[in-house]
């Protein structure tokens, strides 16, 4: 059997806690005293936010017809016909 099963389950008494109190702990303290203000506040200034939004980079519409660039037809080609033959 185990030799000693006492001292085993106090180990797992005491360090089980101890490791997810040193887990959380940056969370804890995190929590206590932010780092940064973060989005805590209705912001009063709605301009910002459309200013932010003039900013952003389009999506493009994946329903469109996608073409690729004919320079990078031929590469991809070569690359792809050389994927059989790396199973020898």
């Amino acid at each position: 059997m185990i030799p000693n099963l006492t001292s085993i389950i106090v180990i797992l008494i005491l360090g089980i806690p101890i490791l997810i109190l040193i887990m959380l702990l940056p969370a804890l303290l995190e929590l206590k005293k932010p780092k940064d203000g973060g989005p805590r506040m209705i912001m009063e200034n709605v301009s910002e936010v459309q200013t932010q939004i003039a900013h952003m980079i389009p999506i493009a519409n994946i329903e469109n017809e996608q073409r690729f660039d004919s320079a990078l037809i031929r590469p991809l080609a070569k690359i792809i016909a050389v994927l059989p033959n790396l199973e020898v």
